[in-house]
């Protein structure tokens, strides 16, 4: 930084902490208040995506706006209805792609355990979480718009609980974070 050390501009006070955590706070809240979402739907539960985002469920007032067809713009993934392995790598690279941090939400029980077409296929996943690292997790086949707007209003919870410190650096992760609804 043109020869003026970092360090140096770094104030210690005491009682800094207090300061610290009122940043975190303000931080968290627009951040949890601003999540732009990556809709992958992927069959019946993308119609419940989509009625929560219109005008009956309206999930703008909740924080949820934008809708991004670009993963580098996203904070969440929905990943809504059955994943077959032939999507597989495909989203595990739009999850790549997605800036830290990155939230993924597993919508119905298609992505969650692979749904009742898991048993005699070969070609279905057996859950997103195999994938991808899975946040929330909302059951239902297919979830209604009130249960996708429960679990979005549960993962705002999780993010407001967080610290700026504490948050992951970029790079890809291994798949397990867990959470649920």
């Amino acid at each position: 930084m043109n020869g003026v050390d970092p360090k140096s501009l770094v104030l210690r006070m005491p009682g800094g902490q207090v300061l610290l955590s009122s940043l975190d706070g303000m931080i968290n809240a627009s951040r949890s208040n601003s999540l732009w979402t990556l809709t992958f739907g992927l069959a019946c539960c993308a119609i419940e995506m989509m009625a929560a985002g219109a005008s009956t469920y309206d999930w703008a007032r909740f924080g949820f706006e934008v809708p991004s067809a670009s993963p580098r713009r996203a904070d969440m993934m929905i990943v809504a209805g059955t994943v077959v392995r032939k999507m597989a790598p495909i989203i595990r690279t739009l999850w790549e792609q997605m800036p830290e941090p990155r939230y993924v939400v597993a919508m119905g029980g298609c992505a969650i355990a692979g749904g009742p077409y898991v048993y005699d296929s070969y070609t279905i996943v057996r859950g997103v979480e195999e994938i991808v690292p899975v946040d929330v997790y909302i059951p239902g086949c297919p979830p209604r718009p009130e249960a996708l707007l429960h679990g979005l209003m549960k993962l705002q919870e999780r993010i407001k609980g967080q610290s700026v410190r504490d948050l992951p650096q970029a790079g890809p992760q291994a798949p397990g974070r867990g959470g649920s609804a």
